[in-house]
């Protein structure tokens, strides 16, 4: 084509919720430092299509490089010793390994895999790896609105890999840290180091019950989560020895619970709330100094920081 459409850097990730859409455009700028270029959200009036339609005319969404999440629901993750057969067959072999493990047939199933880093120190350890699953109907409803709105989706991604890649900015060279960020349904607690997902689980803890006013209910979720979260802080420890954890970030949230103060002295290493102004710049999304704006888009948010180069 000789009037070729300019591409714009980056990623773009769409948000699909109940009521709204989130938008979020990162780019890199460059001293690679991540910039968000747009953050906002959209009102539903009419179905996902009609939404996504509209975004597509309003900004010109045919010129970005789109991505949009799964739900946790959608999806599940299966730790498992990685196959002994060369990288080109890896998905292959997982897949035949999935047909014991997943409740439905195997022919069923879209599949991806991510590799979990072994010990540099220690190459005879078990390799594992992480298989990705879901049904092959609920990626075609994902896809769906998005081929009727004519809106190009490059990748679909999980909240586990957008949370690993907040996370990626807040570590340390030779450190890994865990974060853990509660949303309308759940907390999602993941352990990463070198921008890599080493461990992901789910506290069934929703960002709602982190704010009911009566204190002993509150408390009891409290006490839940430090629970959990220690025995996931010691699980990691035995399996993982290689790679200390230097702290515990906690997604930001609307409000302040108090959640950070009872966790302090109750787990084994440092907690604190993560403010995203820090290591992102948000010069066209003034409102992302707030918290509870922060606490909102942070998935979408995760997304968009995917690699410049990554795959669909």
């Amino acid at each position: 084509m000789i009037f070729k459409k300019k591409r714009q850097p980056g990623w773009l990730a769409l948000g699909l919720h109940q009521d709204h859409v989130d938008l979020v455009h990162i780019k890199r700028a460059a001293n690679g430092r991540p910039q968000i270029a747009l953050c906002d959200s959209y009102r539903k009036e009419d179905s996902d299509a009609d939404a996504l339609a509209r975004l597509r005319r309003e900004f010109k969404l045919d010129r970005f490089r789109c991505t949009t999440l799964l739900k946790s629901e959608d999806y599940q993750m299966h730790q498992m010793d990685a196959p002994n057969v060369p990288a080109a067959e890896l998905k292959t072999a997982v897949r035949w390994r999935l047909k014991d493990i997943i409740d439905y047939p195997v022919e069923a199933a879209t599949v991806d895999v991510l590799d979990i880093p072994v010990d540099r120190n220690a190459p005879t350890r078990n390799h594992q790896v992480y298989a990705v699953t879901a049904r092959n109907d609920v990626i075609g409803r994902c896809v769906q609105p998005f081929n009727a709105a004519q809106v190009p989706l490059e990748a679909i991604d999980i909240p586990d890999l957008a949370q690993r890649n907040v996370a990626a900015l807040f570590e340390t060279e030779g450190r890994g840290v865990a974060m853990l960020a509660f949303d309308e349904a759940e907390g999602i607690l993941t352990f990463t180091g070198g921008g890599e997902l080493y461990l992901a689980r789910r506290i069934e803890v929703s960002r709602q019950q982190l704010k009911d006013p009566d204190a002993e209910r509150r408390n009891q979720h409290f006490e839940r989560i430090a629970l959990e979260l220690q025995r996931s802080l010691d699980h990691f420890d035995r399996q993982y020895h290689y790679l200390p954890i230097a702290k515990l970030l906690l997604g930001p949230l609307p409000q302040d619970t108090g959640l950070q103060q009872y966790l302090a002295p109750n787990i084994s290493v440092p907690v604190e709330t993560i403010d995203l102004g820090t290591v992102l710049d948000f010069p066209g999304a003034p409102e992302l100094k707030h918290p509870e704006r922060q606490a909102q888009c942070l998935q979408a948010i995760g997304a968009a920081l995917r690699d410049e180069e990554a795959a669909a």
